[in-house]
């Protein structure tokens, strides 16, 4: 089996391309490359991505992978989050390993930040 296949990449659906830039460069110092209205690509974060327009948003309750940030700060993270505009829709939370929490973003895409601190 090959080792130098990867997951690289991601695209994420979103309502409100401006408001979920602004938001992710706001919390977690995103920076983007445009490419049109409808789609934009962020680098450089542990992962390449894009954002794309759309009328859906990616939530576990229905089934979607769920993508999960670390942190070393989590209530510095939460606070973050909450200040630029995001909904905690799961408070701070033990599991083994260490704590998180989940929320959305403004175009209603669910996130989790974790930290083993």
């Amino acid at each position: 089996m090959s080792t130098d296949t990867l997951i690289n990449y991601v695209e994420l659906p979103c309502r409100d391309i401006p408001a979920t830039k602004a938001f992710f460069a706001s919390v977690f110092n995103w920076t983007y490359t445009d490419y049109g209205e409808e789609y934009c690509e962020f680098r450089d974060k542990g992962i390449t991505g894009g954002l794309y327009k759309a009328d859906m948003a990616s939530l576990t309750a229905t089934g979607a992978t769920l993508l999960v940030f670390y942190t070393p700060a989590l209530e510095e993270t939460l606070n973050a989050v909450t200040t630029a505009g995001g909904i905690i829709i799961k408070p701070i939370f033990a599991f083994p390993g260490g704590r998180r929490f989940h929320f959305t973003e403004p175009s209603g895409n669910e996130f989790a930040v974790w930290s083993d601190k």
